[in-house]
């Protein structure tokens, strides 16, 4: 059984490291095995670019029985405050298109670049992940992608206006969808609520709090799935 564990930065899942390293057996600097479990970490970098590429190239050179994404995210719903911990079950390139005169926004799939329904594509353009979504031990969430984070209230509106049934937001979650969707690799993503997509307000953000649930959780899955 192989499972990969996927984030931008070592930070977000440093715990989780420690707890493989005092769990498991330490095979190699980024690899941890026990019985018949081997769970490897790969850190990305962040943004969609970096996800992609990182991602595409380690799906394409192994055979993996489970990918995860874990991470943080800004939620654009009220139904998730900070430390709250949610499995994305769909995601969209939230900022993949033009940017038209009168300021108005037009995706890649509006102007026929990538043709509805084209794979992975959904015919709305989202990019589903059905698999995934027997892992009901953590509330569902729908996603967006973007190469900015949200941080100007006509931005916001506006983000929200094109997808309303968009509750959080990353700058990894689509390019994970992607690969891992291509390469037919069984995938979840996991995240931790930092804030709220709001005014920019550094300050307003509980990034300890989110990494302690978001390991948590981790932590659990491999329990449950592994008796890690």
């Amino acid at each position: 059984m192989k499972i990969l564990i996927v984030s931008a930065t070592p930070f977000e899942i440093a715990p989780l490291r420690a707890y493989l390293e005092k769990k498991y057996v330490k095979s190699a600097e980024h690899q941890f095995q026990k019985g018949n479990v081997q769970v490897s970490l790969l850190i990305t970098g962040v943004g969609l670019p970096l996800t992609a590429y990182a991602l595409g190239k380690v799906l394409a050179l192994e055979e993996w029985n489970l990918v995860v994404n874990a991470g943080v995210a800004g939620s654009l719903s009220e139904k998730y405050s900070p430390g709250d911990v949610v499995q994305v079950v769909t995601e969209a390139f939230a900022d993949l298109g033009v940017e038209e005169a009168d300021g108005s926004f037009t995706s890649v799939s509006e102007l026929g670049l990538i043709a509805p329904g084209q794979p992975p594509f959904s015919e709305g353009g989202k990019l589903e992940n059905e698999v995934g979504k027997a892992f009901n031990f953590l509330p569902v969430a729908h996603g967006i992608s973007v190469n900015k984070v949200h941080g100007y209230q006509p931005s916001i509106a506006d983000v929200k206006r094109r997808f309303p049934e968009a509750e959080v937001e990353t700058m990894e979650g689509a390019a994970f969808f992607y690969a891992c969707l291509l390469e037919k690799r069984p995938f979840i993503q996991i995240r931790s609520i930092s804030n709220k997509v709001e005014p920019r307000n550094r300050e307003a953000w509980e990034m300890e709090k989110a990494l302690d649930a978001l390991n948590t959780a981790l932590i659990a899955l491999l329990q449950s799935l592994f008796n890690g």
